[in-house]
């Protein structure tokens, strides 16, 4: 047993101001963590505790289907170079040099560590499948650290790689990852959901998070229920599609062909709208940005994207830039927006730009070779180098629910000038036609058309299928049974460990709601509780009640729980706040009952209080496992 008397357990009468969400607050005031620097955070020995505990579900489901490394954090810059994401990567991961001026980097993920092994090792088919983790920490120079663990610059991960044969292969390590986090979270005690995502940086071909619903939560969740309230269909925002409605298209005016109209001043949508009394859906918005792509030599390039959407739905940046090929996004400024579009804001429109083509994408992303320039590209025809290297040349994405749409009103690229009876496809060209809106609540589901539900959630793990993105341009190669060279194929595999610790805390802040004096309270899960039962012993001065707390403490211990005995000399009102403040699920109170045969148990998941026979304890808190 641990004698609270003799433990670190710095707790705090008030949180910090700027602890803003519950499970912030709680770490802080628990003494389970203290602020280091921006994102930097020190565990003290409750967070140790639990995280440990966590960490060790962790293990036990991961050693059911693979093996365990431990790999550097301090990694070189060639390796990551192999891979095309050292400049890929940009701001958010820390780079530094060595004395001799060498480049490295703090690592973010092992996908390129663990390709380099596996390139140097595997040489033949019987080697495969292999699932390789590790649990280590990770560091992401996140811009805005908020939230205490939940987006931080420091953090542990379970990472893990499959590499495998074939596409079915790959499939089956998926499968058993997805079983596996669902028994890692579930053992965890978390309320959890499986949504479609978006691969992001790592790539490849089909990804999978696993969320928690919070309001501290920075992603949208868009769920459908059944009447049961099974889950029907659930996605990321940044993943999700929904079914649109029929819309009443407006009439031609004139002969058809785009009308240029007079328009001063209605440059917002809800404006033009009104002055020609129509519906937003019938106006085009233009969204314009400069897209970040790898360039020669290693560089950063940025190319104009420019996307079109209907005038009531809002752009989603990572479809679109999924759609575009590029990496980031950012505003176009208004001198950008007078080059590409030759217009002002709330006046821009398809009509007359200098569309890139399609094949360009991959030209632009991936076709340059360390050391090549635009004239050393080769399979490139001389018609659609001109239009790579012309300036004005815009990635153009237009959203699916423009397609097939007609006589729309779009802006002019002139101040206070539309186009009327515009229509896709006749009047303008794009780069490429793509689902880059963000759902709103109500729109069907597209799997069974329910409506759609969007709220908050925290991620706590998430699996992808990599593809070949990285051994093939690691060069990773295998024998097959024929003795043909074959490329195995990968999948990616995380799990945020702070992140179920903070998770878990506000899940149960949210059902426990707050005290009497407005604080957040919770109870944490018994299997990742920093101790799964106190013992408290109201009045340490009184020699009965000391001894009986030892002999329940002894005999709970020895029963397998992991036991916590309060022997401070303070009062029973102090150890009661603190007792629930560390988020204990049981509590043995030793009082005045003693002396009749009684204790009391308290069973703050359940939120009941009974008075047991001293001979009953262990036993009764045995059947609550």
């Amino acid at each position: 047993m641990h004698r609270w008397s003799k433990l670190f357990i710095p707790t705090l009468r008030e949180a910090p101001a700027d602890a803003e969400v519950a499970s912030h607050q709680i770490l802080l005031r628990a003494g389970y963590i203290r602020q280091l620097g921006a994102g930097i955070y020190s565990y003290l020995p409750l967070a140790t505790r639990s995280l440990n505990k966590i960490t060790a579900i962790v293990r036990t489901e991961m050693d059911r289907i693979g093996q365990e490394f431990f790999l550097p954090a301090l990694h070189p810059r060639e390796v990551w170079e192999e891979s095309g994401r050292w400049t890929g990567m940009g701001e958010n991961m820390f780079r530094l040099k060595d004395r001799k001026g060498a480049d490295l980097c703090l690592g973010m993920t092992h996908e390129e560590i663990m390709t380099s092994i596996a390139r140097n090792e595997i040489r033949s088919y019987k080697q495969l499948p292999q699932i390789w983790y590790q649990i280590q920490t990770k560091f992401r120079d996140e811009p805005r650290p908020k939230s205490g663990l939940l987006r931080v610059r420091q953090f542990t991960m379970k990472d893990s790689y499959s590499f495998d044969i074939d596409e079915a292969g790959l499939d089956e390590s998926y499968n058993k990852h997805d079983a596996a986090y669902r028994a890692i979270f579930t053992r965890c005690g978390l309320e959890f959901v499986a949504v479609d995502a978006d691969s992001g940086a790592m790539g490849g071909s089909q990804s999978q998070e696993f969320m928690v619903y919070t309001e501290a939560g920075e992603d949208w969740i868009a769920s459908a229920r059944d009447d049961a309230g099974n889950v029907v269909y659930a996605a990321n925002i940044e993943k999700a599609t929904s079914t649109l409605g029929p819309v009443t298209e407006l009439e031609p005016t004139g002969d058809g062909m785009p009308e240029l109209i007079y328009t001063p001043g209605k440059g917002a949508i809800a404006d033009i709208c009104e002055f020609l009394g129509m519906q937003p859906y019938n106006d085009i918005k233009c969204v314009a940005y400069m897209g970040q792509i790898p360039g020669p030599d290693g560089t950063v390039v940025e190319k104009p994207v420019i996307a079109f959407l209907r005038g009531d739905h809002q752009v989603n940046e990572t479809k679109l830039a999924g759609a575009a090929n590029c990496n980031e996004l950012r505003t176009m400024q208004p001198e950008e927006l007078q080059k590409y579009l030759s217009g002002p804001a709330g006046f821009l429109g398809p009509v007359g730009l200098t569309v890139l083509p399609v094949e360009a994408l991959n030209v632009n992303r991936g076709f340059f070779p360390k050391g090549a320039g635009l004239d050393k590209l080769k399979g490139v025809s001389g018609e659609l180098l001109a239009f790579i290297k012309d300036e004005r040349a815009s990635t153009v994405v237009v959203d699916l629910g423009l397609v097939n749409r007609k006589n729309l009103v779009a802006g002019a690229n002139k101040l206070d000038y539309h186009f009327r009876n515009v229509t896709p496809g006749r009047d303008f060209q794009w780069t490429v036609a793509a689902d880059i809106r963000n759902v709103t609540a109500g729109e069907p589901d597209p799997v069974t058309g329910l409506p759609l539900r969007l709220g908050k959630a925290v991620e706590i793990g998430h699996i992808f299928k990599l593809g070949y993105k990285y051994s093939q341009s690691m060069g990773s190669r295998f024998l097959d049974k024929n003795g043909k060279e074959q490329t195995p194929i990968m999948g990616s595999y995380g799990i945020g460990v702070e992140r179920i610790l903070t998770s878990a805390i506000e899940q149960s802040s949210a059902k426990v709601g707050k005290n009497d004096r407005g604080e957040f309270s919770y109870v944490l899960p018994r299997t990742i509780a920093p101790y799964e039962v106190v013992v408290t012993v109201t009045k340490q001065s009184d020699a009965a009640l000391a001894e009986a707390g030892e002999k329940f403490a002894a005999d709970l211990e020895a029963a397998g729980w992991d036991v916590l005995l309060d022997d401070r000399n303070d009062s029973a009102g102090v150890k009661f706040k603190d007792a629930d403040l560390i988020g204990v699920p049981y509590r043995v109170t030793v009082g005045k009952r003693l002396v009749e045969g009684f204790v009391e148990v308290v069973d703050r998941l359940k939120g009941t209080t009974e008075e047991v026979a001293v001979a009953e304890v262990v036993n009764m808190l045995g059947a609550l496992r």
